[in-house]
């Protein structure tokens, strides 16, 4: 365990090669710190905490930089993330309230997010295996042909055509709409299957079929892959901080481009909880570079869907995190008020 003095002079080392982009030196951080000790105590702990992995001399200059371990141990050890200023707050709610529907609000998010950070952003889409049924619609294209509207409650649209067995009335078509909602508004949808599995008998010889087809569209819908939609932007951002990566940013981007390696770096955050992902913790070989930023939205307690940012492990953690977990609450109010 390193001592409370020499997670300070970490601390330190930290906060000044993210602000600076420069190796830092012991003259240094007894100048720009109050750490309480003379440089020659300063230079000892760095040489602990280099020989323990936490920082490294990245060439024969007198400076050192933090490593994966180091910026590891000063996000655990932080006591808290920085909070986002009240203009800020209030920039960011009036911008996802302008939102005209998910589509729009997944737009905004991803943009907001790469402004406030100046990271490249990820928005996974609300997902539908963890989503209630607030509406089926069914609307009568020809006398057997229909289009079926699925509206979830994150207010995700799905719209489906369903080309029936026979001609289908409009007495009956509204009788299926009023008895398939009565069973699943409100009913998650990992329920739906078990809830509208006896609805075919309940209808007339002559309909079963029809109504039978209009359900497997429906739990097709449910289970579809779709579901794992996602949203990029800000990758731009990624030159600015060239430097920062050890060749190229070139395998970084292409990892980008593969949207299920951003599924997997989303899907590691647990629930709402924040989770953050250093370097070489990223097992996705063109990542080892980065450092990855992720929290669950939702309405509640539980998570929908995932957002985050991904960036140069060389990144201001206490700033990136207040700012993630501050735009996914405001996402999961306007959510819940959709």
């Amino acid at each position: 365990m390193l001592s409370e003095r020499r997670l300070e002079v970490l601390r330190a080392i930290v906060q000044d090669y993210v602000g600076t982009e420069e190796p830092v030196g012991s003259k240094a951080l007894t100048e720009r710190h109050r750490l309480g000790v003379s440089p020659a105590t300063v230079r000892n702990d760095m040489a602990v905490l280099e020989e323990e992995g936490f920082i490294a001399q990245p060439h024969t200059s007198a400076g050192r930089i933090p490593t994966d371990k180091g910026y590891r141990l000063f996000v655990d050890r932080l006591a808290g993330v920085k909070p986002l200023s009240s203009p800020e707050r209030r920039a960011i709610q009036n911008f996802l309230e302008g939102a005209v529907d998910l589509d729009d609000v997944v737009a905004r998010t991803v943009r907001l997010l790469a402004q406030l950070t100046r990271q490249v952003a990820v928005v996974q889409y609300p997902s539908l295996t963890r989503s209630t049924v607030r509406h089926v619609e069914l609307l009568a294209l020809a006398p057997a042909r229909l289009m079926l509207v699925l509206i979830t409650d994150t207010g995700r649209v799905e719209q489906r055509h369903v080309d029936c067995p026979a001609p289908f009335s409009d007495t009956s078509l509204a009788d299926l709409r009023a008895r398939l909602n009565s069973r699943v508004v409100g009913r998650r949808f990992t329920d739906v299957p078990q809830l509208v599995q006896d609805l075919p008998e309940s209808f007339d010889l002559e309909d079963r079929a029809t109504v039978s087809t209009v359900l497997s569209t429906l739990l097709e819908t449910l289970v579809e892959d779709t579901e794992e939609r996602l949203m990029i932007g800000g990758t731009a951002n990624l030159t600015r901080f060239a430097h920062d990566f050890p060749l190229t940013i070139r395998p970084v981007l292409e990892a980008l481009e593969e949207q299920v390696v951003l599924l997997k770096l989303l899907g590691e955050a647990k629930d709402s909880g924040m989770t953050v992902r250093i370097g070489h913790e990223n097992l996705h070989e063109g990542l080892t570079s980065t450092s990855v930023v992720a929290v669950g939205y939702g309405s509640g307690d539980e998570a929908v869907a995932k957002l985050g940012v991904v960036g140069p492990t060389r990144m201001d953690y206490p700033g990136t995190m207040g700012a993630v977990r501050a735009v996914a609450r405001y996402v999961g109010q306007i959510l819940a008020e959709s």
